[in-house]
């Protein structure tokens, strides 16, 4: 401050200094603010398998878990994540998939969360006819790629008894303290779905991940 103060604003002087030195203590106190996380590299639309007509458009990339996720039987440990990001995609006709990943506080809980999510999809196909018995369930596992931590696919198809059938190709991946979920999904059975692609889509959104 300047050595020389008018009279007439030397009260106003310790009043603001006063205030500046209450603001500092508390800054100091508080510590460096915590930058917001930084949503990972997410899939885009040419990553995903070709679609069958139109062309897929991608969403933006969105804060958080869906919503509806919460009531998702084969993504049941997914839910509840403050630290995590989506991307929807669609087309025009009867498929659309999504990606959704979640950045865990360390390796160790997010191994954790890969292997909690593993075993949602395996055991989705059986948790499904038990909770609705009016819908038939069949999971396939189309097996572990090797892309940097792991990664599994798996396939689940529901057909109800008034005749409504539609078939999901989902997987999960990590890579360090990441983990990575994709979901793809359209009307129909097994019979033709893109599964070499869907692997080659999991790939891509793992590698991304850094």
């Amino acid at each position: 401050m300047p050595k020389r103060i008018r009279a007439g604003t030397l009260v106003a002087g310790a009043v603001a200094a006063s205030a500046m030195a209450v603001a500092g203590s508390a800054v100091a106190l508080a510590g460096p603010a915590t930058a917001a996380p930084k949503a990972p590299g997410f899939l885009t639309a040419a990553d995903l398998p070709p679609p069958v007509g139109t062309a897929w458009t991608a969403g933006r990339i969105t804060a958080g878990v869906p919503e509806e996720t919460t009531g998702d039987t084969c993504l049941r440990a997914l839910p509840g994540h403050r630290a995590a990001w989506h991307r929807d995609f669609r087309t025009d006709l009867d498929t659309r998939a999504r990606q959704t990943t979640v950045v865990l506080p360390d390796a160790r809980a997010a191994r954790r969360l890969a292997a909690r999510l593993d075993g949602d999809l395996a055991s989705c196909a059986a948790r499904i006819e038990r909770l609705d018995p009016d819908t038939e369930a069949t999971g396939r596992d189309y097996g572990r790629l090797p892309v940097e931590d792991g990664a599994h696919v798996h396939g689940v198809h529901t057909e109800t008894s008034w005749g409504a059938s539609d078939v999901r190709l989902l997987s999960v991946g990590r890579d360090g303290r990441t983990v990575t979920v994709v979901d793809w999904a359209r009307l129909g059975g097994f019979d033709g779905i893109p599964v070499p692609a869907f692997e080659k889509t999991t790939v891509s959104a793992v590698t991304k991940l850094r």
